[in-house]
């Protein structure tokens, strides 16, 4: 079984040590994911551990013929190959025996009577053999497709960043490296991709290290975690839940420890400020135990909460309203005839295809983007905050502190109490030192997490969020969707996202491109169920006692009439399903008339009831039906 050690890695940045004295120990088949928030150094351990960047100081240690592939969060391709030369260009062995085959194959072919040209081919065949490259190109367009990249045509400067991504993952995964290191591979990716790359990666045979905000593939992926936090590595085993459990009671056992540590140091405070003609020469041990008792107080450390609990001005009751919208760019539909009206308090997830417009849906919104025809509306009281893809350009020799102070110098929460930037930069997990660092020395992550401060700091009653899940970490996000779960305002967030969506959203947009929206009510995951179940699930026959008799003991045969209710009791519930149905798209297409879909959503809850007694009555008959037969 082949390993991959590490011991005693250190690697500082500026004036902070990202992670000193970190060791452990890769096999083969670990799925190991990576957390920790933004700066607190993983990517910087991905490039140690890859060697493209060395750590400070500490030894790795790997078998002679050990192979490492590596996404980076942005893939090095050549902006003027093609997608498939781009892959082709890879330094792995298989990319090398590919590329060295194409030039003997070129010379052989211009001087087919040369016989060194003709040795030189047969071992390129050879070895071509030997690394079983000669299917190689159809394995990558068969990962392209899976990955939603059928154009190969087109030169890698044409391509999108989300495209460039899904290239740069094709060339690792066609690899086949004993270490396979992703950072953020679900970034850009449909929800089809991710569910093939999880199924791609639970069945690959080597050792995966991953950093994600993902936490649904975490969870489908991993058997290990690496946790970076305060430059110290935690190991867990198990997958991102299992994490959880284990970290909480991991800060309640050192919480108990350092507990205990403040007891026994106040009985030792209280001895030594006694006379000091009670401490003798025999004494000496316990004074200088004490020191290093007080050395050690205080030691526990956790990942201060992100407690964002601002206020906002007041929302009226019309926040946004669009009416016969419709929206092109060349022979590309991205609206048409569209209407929506939102209201002061909802949480619409908007998700869907890379490609079907969803950014440019938020920039109409935000008055980016002027409608190709029809009209948006946006109440007076409405105060956007929009959250961006791109970060706002941010004066690189500007300080973290200088940056938010030409916003405000302190705010006001909900509560009424004010909040100093200061204070709020800890509670963003920038310590005091970093206040006045330059802006230039922040890691992107920690730009991104200044961004999201600044706009907060600004106070909107409506935000708008585009893919806010890319770029920040697990801990700050889950401190955001519990601060969505709290605000007043109204949010509409683009994501791909399936655990943000399923926290934040209730009511979901799905861009199925040229103009096609499908509207959704509920939960993110109840969605994807509904596609990859489209047909209504069996009803499971019970043994309770139905609701809809009342009656202690069950008959053994049906009577009369139940036997003609059984007959036709089927059709009735396929009848009462079309009518929940169509329900459901009337709602989606009265979207702006408020009246009509809380009078559609009355009917629609009668209509699920009645459906639900059906559901309730037809368990019980089967249960006579089955004692009969």
């Amino acid at each position: 079984m082949k390993q991959f050690r590490v011991e005693h890695l250190k690697s500082i940045y500026g004036e902070k040590t990202l992670f000193d004295d970190i060791s452990f120990l890769i096999n083969e088949g670990d799925r190991v994911g990576l957390i920790g928030v933004n700066g607190s150094g993983k990517t910087t351990l991905l490039n140690a551990i890859s060697g493209d960047q060395p750590a400070d100081s500490g030894q790795i240690t790997k078998p002679n013929d050990y192979q490492i592939g590596y996404l980076k969060q942005n893939p090095d391709l050549d902006p003027e190959a093609l997608v498939m030369d781009a892959i082709y260009a890879g330094e792995q062995p298989v990319f090398q025996t590919i590329r060295y085959y194409q030039r003997v194959l070129d010379r052989y072919t211009q001087h087919p009577d040369d016989g060194q040209a003709s040795q030189d081919l047969q071992k390129a065949q050879d070895a071509m053999d030997r690394d079983d490259a000669w299917t190689l190109e159809s394995q990558i367009r068969a990962i392209l497709t899976q990955l939603h990249m059928p154009d190969l045509n087109r030169k890698v400067k044409e391509l999108s960043g989300g495209q460039k991504k899904r290239v740069g993952l094709a060339q690792v995964l066609i690899q086949n490296p004993d270490l396979l290191i992703l950072d953020e591979p679900t970034n850009h990716l449909d929800f089809d991709s991710i569910a093939w790359l999880e199924k791609y990666l639970n069945s690959y045979k080597g050792a995966i290290l991953t950093v994600t905000h993902d936490r649904y593939f975490l969870d489908s992926v991993t058997n290990r975690i690496f946790e970076l936090s305060f430059g110290s590595l935690y190991e867990y085993s198990g997958n991102y839940q299992d994490y959880v459990a284990a970290k909480a009671e991991r800060i309640e056992q050192d919480k108990l420890a350092e507990h205990k540590r403040q007891k026994l140091y106040q009985q030792e405070l209280t001895w030594m400020k006694k006379s000091a003609r009670a401490r003798t020469t025999k004494q000496k041990g316990r004074e200088n135990a004490f020191a290093k008792l007080e050395e050690s107080l205080g030691q526990v450390k956790e990942d201060d909460s992100l407690q964002v609990n601002l206020g906002q001005k007041r929302l009226g009751k019309k926040v946004i309203e669009l009416k016969d919208a419709s929206l092109q760019f060349g022979d590309r539909q991205i609206l048409k005839d569209f209407n929506l009206l939102v209201g002061p308090g909802e949480r619409i997830g908007i998700t869907g295809q890379n490609g079907a417009g969803k950014s440019s849906f938020l920039n109409v919104i935000a008055g980016r983007l002027p409608l190709t025809s029809g009209t948006i509306e946006i109440g007076e009281t409405v105060k956007l905050g929009y959250y961006t893809q791109v970060t706002e350009p941010i004066p690189d020799d500007k300080r973290v502190i200088e940056y938010l102070t030409d916003v405000a110098s302190k705010i006001t929460d909900c509560d009424g109490h004010e909040i100093s930037v200061t204070d709020l930069l800890e509670q963003f997990l920038f310590p005091p030192f970093m206040h006045g660092t330059l802006i230039r020395k922040l890691s992107g992550g920690e730009k991104r997490r200044l961004y999201l401060l600044k706009l907060l700091l600004e106070e909107p009653n409506v935000l708008l969020l585009d893919e806010p899940t890319n770029d920040l970490d697990i801990d700050t996000l889950t401190v955001l969707e519990d601060f969505l779960t709290r605000f007043a305002g109204t949010v509409l967030t683009v994501s791909h996202d399936r655990y943000f969506l399923d926290k934040v959203a209730r009511q979901l947009y799905i861009f199925q491109g040229d103009a096609k929206i499908t509207r959704f009510d509920g939960h993110f995951s109840d969605y994807l169920d509904s596609q990859l179940n489209p047909e209504p699930k069996p009803v499971a026959k019970t043994a309770s006692k139905s609701k809809a008799t009342n009656k202690t003991e069950k008959p053994k045969k049906l009577t009369y009439m139940e036997k003609k209710e059984w007959a036709v009791i089927e059709d009735e519930i396929a009848q009462l399903e079309n009518r929940t149905q169509q329900l459901s798209d009337q709602m989606a297409a009265e979207g702006s008339d408020y009246q009509k879909v809380a009078e559609l959503q009355t009917e629609m809850e009668a209509v699920e009831q009645e459906l639900s007694d059906k559901m309730d009555r037809w368990a019980y008959l089967s249960e006579i039906v089955e004692q009969e037969s």
